[in-house]
């Protein structure tokens, strides 16, 4: 087994962990709620943490239910094609709200993607259009960080996403992958995995991780 030590300017971002991708929700990820212990409590060993969520405007462009269509059906927007999904995670709606069990109480940062109503937003960095940035390479930046772990929620689309963007800014990228569920949509989820191989995403579980003998704070 290969183990990799956990340093002080590493970096955790946790993908999505809310209502509607876990059990009961609009959107559920298969076995979803089983990354919050996990994330839980390999959290605590970092000094930085960030959280992610869906934050969508009501009717929007990625819902299946603004365009009269089928939920997991690909349209053409104006930036690419769109799988369309059930309508999730509305800002402001119980769906949209964190897991009730996430306890990370040293999460510094939450982004919020997904709240412009003609772009959808997978990515912790960059939007479905490629171009629109979140800022959190800006922040990660700040904060002197150079590699970034990742978990949550769905393994095959906004952790992936998230991953390959975070390669693409210049960071170190490690998925832990029990830490992680997926959809697999039509292969998706094997098309992820062998584009973050491909893009130098290293692929770790969390019992690999070495942490300080005493956790951040």
């Amino acid at each position: 087994m290969t183990t990799i030590e956990i340093a002080p300017a590493d970096a955790l971002i946790v993908i999505d962990v809310q209502n509607d991708f876990c059990a009961g929700g609009a959107l559920a990820v298969p076995d979803g709620d089983a990354v919050v212990p996990l994330v839980n409590r390999v959290a605590r060993h970092f000094n930085v943490v960030v959280l992610t969520q869906d934050w969508h405007t009501p009717g929007h462009a990625s819902f299946a239910s603004t365009h009269g269509g089928q939920p997991f059906q690909t349209i053409e927007l104006a930036y690419g094609s769109q799988v369309l999904w059930p309508d999730h995670c509305v800002m402001g709606t119980s769906g949209a709200a964190l897991h009730p069990d996430l306890d990370v109480p040293g999460a510094q940062m939450i982004i919020r993607k997904g709240f412009h109503p003609a772009v959808d937003s997978y990515s912790a960095f960059v939007e479905a259009d490629h171009a629109t940035r979140t800022g959190l390479a800006g922040y990660l930046a700040e904060r002197a960080v150079k590699r970034i772990f990742i978990g949550g929620l769905a393994t095959d689309f906004c952790v992936g996403w998230t991953a390959l963007d975070g390669r693409a800014a210049g960071f170190e990228v490690a998925v832990i992958e029990d830490a992680c569920r997926g959809i697999d949509l039509d292969g998706s989820l094997e098309r992820a995995w062998r584009d973050m191989t491909a893009a130098g995403v290293r692929r770790c579980s969390s019992q690999d991780l070495v942490f300080p003998i005493s956790p951040p704070g």
